[in-house]
């Protein structure tokens, strides 16, 4: 039964990570369109979930990242039409696997730091920071390994004033200043919430766990 409430638990928790992530996939706070170019700070609850509820739950949560971001390319980004327009199927790829990669790798980063952190603020930095880092890593890994050969993907960069001689120079212009503020603000607000929800969240969680071991 205490095994039974400790999932209950868990699922209710998601549920709320999953329903503020909706909230924002849909406001400004989700995707904030600078031209062609988008800042996301849905990483922020993505590495909430996956710091606190482990690293299946930052997939689940990161999985829900990307299904957002795939309707974004339904008249929503300008990006996203784009990469809809030419390859559908590569796009919810590059839309959806990156994203599970992400809050699952982050989750792992916590529990890897948080049993040697002293501080006990370092292990939900770092980890805050490693998902949206991991995000752009993978996303744009996975731009250059499905789409760097097509030439009206590589036409189309051009137009938008995104060099792309060579690889180097297209991952600097595009992801320039809005990698560093996604980093950044994932940097900050990420380590404090996570921080300050782990004080009311992991607590339940224990005394579950402990219930359950009786």
């Amino acid at each position: 039964m205490s095994n039974t409430r400790e999932k209950t638990l868990k699922l209710v928790q998601m549920g709320v990570l999953i329903a503020i992530m909706i909230i924002f996939a849909f406001t400004p706070i989700g995707y904030l369109k600078v031209g062609a170019i988008e800042i996301t700070f849905m990483t922020i609850p993505v590495a909430v979930g996956a710091m606190l509820l482990g690293p299946v739950c930052g997939a689940i949560l990161g999985g829900v990242f990307g299904i957002t971001s795939f309707i974004q390319c339904f008249g929503m980004s300008a990006f996203g039409v784009f990469m809809l327009g030419l390859n559908p199927a590569l796009t919810l790829l590059v839309c959806l696997i990156p994203r599970i990669l992400c809050g699952f790798c982050g989750g792992l980063v916590f529990k890897a730091l948080r049993s040697v952190d002293k501080t006990k603020m370092v292990s939900y930095a770092v980890s805050s920071l490693s998902v949206s880092v991991l995000n752009t890593a993978f996303f744009m890994g996975s731009i250059i390994l499905l789409f760097w050969q097509n030439e009206a993907f590589i036409g189309e960069m051009n137009s938008w004033g995104i060099a792309t001689d060579t690889i180097w120079a297209f991952l600097v212009g595009f992801v320039g200043l809005n990698g560093v503020v996604e980093a950044a603000v994932s940097f900050v607000a990420g380590a404090a919430i996570a921080k300050v929800l782990a004080k009311f969240l992991i607590p339940k969680l224990n005394k579950t766990t402990t219930e359950n071991a009786r």
